[in-house]
């Protein structure tokens, strides 16, 4: 029996029937709820005019708060949760939100469009940092770099963004609000919390969302064509720009245990659920080399809504995750009715968008190995080249790993994204640095080997010629920062970081 969607919003529960299984979150809220404050710019989760704030149950009694893209969120994702639209910083008395007074002050306005989305992503920042200001023992407010971080899926066509971070700084200046009802909204979500299987029907479409990994492994048996679905920010766009039927949906973003990270002294083990934000938060405290990717990966929204498990069961060759992951040797979990099969990542991807995977299997979690052993000597980067630097998907993205053995190379790994129909290793090239001494000699062989390694395509985003030659200088890059003699500090190679200085 189909039941209503019900969440949280506008002070009140809300029980929602007769939409579409992917109704979008942006369209039930300029159509249907009449909040038309969010906007629609992009319908792709790029440009952020559509940014609401969504709380969920954190687990330990609390409402954990974060920033999405409305436009490619479907409405039944949201039962169970809280939704906040920039309608909700409007205060009781009529007065302005913080954010939204800084932004008057800072002229970080113009047409206004992007404006709400800009205040919503501010507002999950205010939340964040406690309010932070002189007069309150909150944590300290954020950096200018914080608050750019946080604004990555936010476009402006009008003011550019000076103003705009000025704001977000302002914001924590002006007399602090008590802090929003956690408490409270934790007991409301708690309320609406389901302990078995929520299902959902519209025009014989079905949604479901299990509790269990148990629940989900009968339902991919029972629906083997069902369209999984995780954070929808890829398969959102199959609806909002393909206008595709994804036909019967299962959800599974409301399995705990496939929400989980645990870490022993072999792997941190990440669970399929776990947000891009979340992974790479957990990753970098192993692998700090792993930080640029983690800020360049999409744009926080994004990050807050996608899941490590997803980019990984996609499989698409540009996808940023799987050259890092591969380079430092990571496995994968496979589940079923049947029991679980793990496999190295790699050896996932057979073909274009196909995968040594059942119909009824499902990519359960991801198991990186931890930097214990001779793997303390683990010496590895990840490069990502695209148009921007900010929120772009990559031309060629690549990973290089080794353990350093003196000056001898052991277990030499190396992956891209962008040079192949799949992620893929770079076998000659590895070959080449395979048990030798690691010089410019030996850097330059397995940089020819690459042109055995790959044949990229030419496409909207870069051409053969530029990828190829591109990979070889980033392997050259590679050799420049883990030479045994002399390193170079990446802010002697980074032409981002080498123009900041020019600059001042």
């Amino acid at each position: 029996m189909s039941e209503p969607i019900r969440f949280y919003h506008r002070n009140a529960i809300r029980e929602i029937s007769g939409a579409s299984t992917t109704r979008t979150v942006l369209q039930y809220l300029r159509e249907d709820a009449r909040c038309t404050g969010t906007k629609e710019g992009c319908a792709e989760g790029d440009c952020g005019a559509c940014t609401v704030v969504v709380g969920e149950p954190d687990g330990a009694g609390g409402v954990a708060l974060k920033a999405v893209n409305a436009c490619v969120q479907f409405l039944p994702t949201l039962d169970g949760r809280a939704l906040c639209t920039v309608e909700d910083l409007r205060q009781p008395d009529g007065s302005l939100h913080p954010v939204q007074q800084a932004l008057v002050d800072c002229h970080g306005s113009q047409c206004g469009f992007c404006t709400p989305g800009f205040a919503m992503s501010m507002f999950a920042l205010y939340e964040k940092h406690g309010h932070a200001n002189a007069t309150c023992a909150h944590k300290p407010p954020p950096s200018r770099q914080e608050i750019s971080d946080a604004l990555t899926g936010n476009l402006c066509r009008c003011t550019g963004y000076r103003a705009i971070i000025d704001a977000a700084e302002r914001m924590f200046d002006h007399a602090p609000l008590a802090p929003l009802n956690k408490e409270s909204l934790a007991k409301t979500l708690a309320t609406l919390q389901r302990d078995d299987t929520f299902h959902y029907e519209h025009a014989g479409r079905e949604f479901d969302a299990p509790r269990t990994l148990e629940a989900l492994a009968k339902l991919k048996a029972g629906k083997p064509n069902a369209r999984l679905l995780a954070g929808s920010t890829d398969v959102g766009l199959w609806v909002t720009k393909q206008l595709r039927d994804l036909g019967d949906v299962i959800y599974i973003g409301q399995i705990e245990a496939m929400k989980r990270v645990e870490t022993t002294d072999e792997w941190i083990e990440i669970g399929a659920g776990v947000t891009v934000e979340r992974a790479y938060a957990e990753l970098v405290k192993t692998y700090p080399e792993l930080e640029e990717m983690w800020l360049r990966f999409a744009s926080l929204p994004i990050r807050n809504a996608g899941t490590l498990g997803g980019n990984v069961a996609n499989g698409s060759p540009i996808g940023d995750s799987m050259p890092g992951l591969i380079a430092l040797n990571a496995r994968v979990v496979l589940a079923s009715i049947d029991g679980t099969r793990e496999m190295p990542l790699e050896d996932l991807y057979i073909a274009y968008q196909k995968k040594d995977m059942a119909e009824h299997e499902f990519v359960a979690a991801i198991r990186v190995p931890t930097r214990t052993g001779k793997r303390a000597n683990l010496r590895f980067r990840t490069y990502k080249l695209s148009k921007r630097f900010d929120s772009d998907i990559s031309a060629v993205c690549a990973a290089f790993a080794y353990i350093a053995d003196g000056d001898v190379i052991r277990e030499p790994r190396i992956a891209f994204g962008g040079m192949a129909a799949t992620p893929k290793r770079a076998a000659r090239a590895e070959a080449a640095l395979a048990d030798v001494q690691w010089h410019e000699a030996t850097a330059q062989a397995a940089m020819r080997a690459l042109a055995d390694d790959y044949a990229p395509l030419t496409d909207m985003r870069a051409s053969s010629g530029y990828r190829l030659d591109t990979a070889k200088s980033l392997l050259y890059r590679f050799w420049l920062e883990t030479r045994p003699h002399d390193p170079l500090a990446k802010s002697k190679l980074d032409v981002r970081a080498i123009e900041l200085v020019e600059v001042k």
